[in-house]
């Protein structure tokens, strides 16, 4: 398998413009979803931290990826701390998300050559993660941290900043429309794509559907 770089990873992100992020107890489910993604045309990936045996669905999702779906980059998400950042890396976690900055995990993830998102909601943060590495910052909870205009606000000194708001993002012309006129480099669409309890007989279809619909939108807002 053709070894990814870090940049390769930033790349195909910024280029995507949308990081589905989920969670799944049921293996199985959550390789219907990440069907479902694929499908939809998002290949970047966020599996979040969120439960007990969390990395062995990660682990067995990346199996399932790396056979099925090798364009895929998966990443984990709900990353708190760098002994859980070193075990999904070593898990094959392409790139690796965070609730807020901690420096122990960005100088990990600097050493491994992995991107690291951190949740970042003041100019201060922001500045910090990027001091240490950090390409994207994920802005986190979007909605919460001020929306579009707190990016736009942020943007305006420090243009350079690549910022990801997860958390009040909807995959509607609306909303996506805000953020992206405001500047964001990507979005993280987590329970408005991908609700957090799937019934057995959920339809995933409807998850390519809204990812095809999202990024139709996204596309067009950049002009492509």
């Amino acid at each position: 398998m053709k070894t990814r770089t870090r940049s390769d990873v930033i790349r195909k992100i910024l280029d995507t413009g949308i990081v589905p992020v989920f969670y799944q107890e049921d293996p199985k489910k959550a390789r219907k979803v990440v069907d479902a993604c694929v499908a939809g045309g998002l290949p970047c990936i966020e599996m979040t931290n969120r439960g007990v045996r969390a990395h062995h669905v990660f682990r067995e999702l990346a199996e399932y990826c790396a056979e099925n779906h090798p364009e895929v980059l998966l990443g984990a998400g709900t990353v708190q701390d760098q002994g859980t950042a070193a075990l999904y890396i070593q898990e094959g976690a392409a790139f690796v998300v965070a609730p807020y900055f901690d420096l122990e995990t960005a100088l990990l993830c600097n050493k491994r050559r992995v991107p690291y998102f951190p949740g970042c909601s003041t100019a201060t943060e922001i500045h910090t993660a990027e001091t240490y590495g950090a390409e994207i910052c994920k802005i986190f909870p979007g909605s919460s941290a001020g929306g579009p205009g707190f990016v736009k606000a942020i943007l305006g000194p420090s243009p350079a900043s690549l910022l990801m708001p997860t958390g009040g993002v909807e995959p509607t012309r609306e909303s996506l429309t805000g953020w992206f006129n405001a500047g964001v480099a990507c979005v993280g669409l987590g329970s408005q794509l991908v609700p957090g309890k799937l019934p057995d007989d959920f339809d995933y279809g409807t998850i390519t559907e809204k990812a095809k619909n999202a990024l139709a939108i996204v596309r067009e807002l950049r002009g492509e």
